[in-house]
């Protein structure tokens, strides 16, 4: 007697009973006949289909999106959940349609579509990342932004792991992070290709990559030994990994660079407690340069400014 009394409100209170309460559109039918569901899976597929060669398309879209997320097991349902993508992305609806191919992806990973919605995505989403592809709020259309668009190839990245495409994933994010001026995210990016892929035609250029980030941010305020010790440190890392790369000369050039910065830099620095006057702090920075340059101008300018402050 207790039971019967009290079951109809386990319905809004239970999880057991949450599919019975649930509106049929949210989530997966759950039928005791298996056979009956895939049936009537592939039954809802062929109102889909018949939408699609109407040319009614939202309405094919909706359907087919019922049909995956309704009937998974329905053999019909890998086709309607790539179908759907395919529509969203021919309407221009490429956020939603990259969504679609990730839901494909992630549930139907043995359907021999697989590939081709790999690579639809990955097209998405590296069109994106190149500004082709804008979302439209209230009529404006904007880029979407570097978290956005690192999400997206993150996905990518991880839907094809040891892949040529994980790789070109990463590497994009990489250069998204440099031109978003954040070092620190580029290089981690960058080094992620070179330790996970070595032997990916994008590692030499990661690797590569890393010593010109951190050379950059020498140049724009972190002028710290330090950066440019580990600018030094990738160059020569590149040219003993990849020694048949067709950047190695310019890495050779660059590397030859450091060294006029880093002269540079202990003179300025040699400058500066010049002109506050911590004299004794100067000279150190001026021996430096000596040492480093037995001539040039900075080794003449240094010398000058010894002999003044009395050696």
């Amino acid at each position: 007697m207790t039971l019967r009394f009290i079951s109809p409100l386990l319905c809004g209170a239970a999880g057991v009973f949450l599919v019975a309460c649930s509106p049929p559109n949210e989530m997966p039918l759950m039928a005791g006949n298996n056979q009956q569901a895939a049936d009537e899976g592939d039954s809802l597929y062929q109102q889909a289909k018949q939408a699609d060669t109407s040319g009614n398309t939202k309405r094919a879209i909706k359907l087919y999106d019922q049909v995956a997320t309704r009937y998974p097991f329905a053999t019909s349902a890998p086709q309607a959940r790539f179908r759907q993508a395919e529509l969203l992305e021919h309407n221009g609806k490429t956020a939603d349609a990259f969504d679609a191919y990730q839901k494909f992806l992630t549930r139907f990973q043995a359907s021999n579509l697989y590939a081709t919605a790999l690579a639809s995505q990955a097209k998405i989403a590296e069109d994106a990342a190149a500004g082709k592809i804008t979302r439209n709020f209230l009529g404006i259309h904007s880029k979407l932004g570097v978290d956005k668009l690192v999400e997206m190839l993150g996905q990518v990245r991880d839907n094809a792991p040891k892949t040529p495409t994980a790789a070109h994933a990463q590497f994009t994010i990489g250069e998204l992070y440099q031109k978003d001026g954040k070092p620190a995210k580029a290089i981690d990016a960058f080094r992620q290709i070179v330790r996970d892929q070595p032997d990916s035609s994008e590692a030499p250029e990661a690797l590569f990559r890393v010593g010109v980030v951190l050379t950059e941010d020498a140049d724009h305020g972190n002028r710290n030994q330090a950066t440019l010790d580990l600018a030094r440190e990738a160059f020569n890392d590149y040219l003993t990994q990849y020694p048949s790369h067709s950047r190695n000369a310019e890495a050779r050039k660059l590397l030859a660079n450091l060294g006029s910065r880093e002269l540079q830099g202990s003179f300025d620095i040699a400058e500066y407690y010049y002109k506050i006057h911590q004299f004794e702090s100067a000279k150190v920075y001026y021996r430096d340069v000596l040492k480093r340059a037995p001539s040039g101008h900075l080794h003449d300018a240094s010398r000058a400014r010894l002999k003044e402050l009395g050696e």
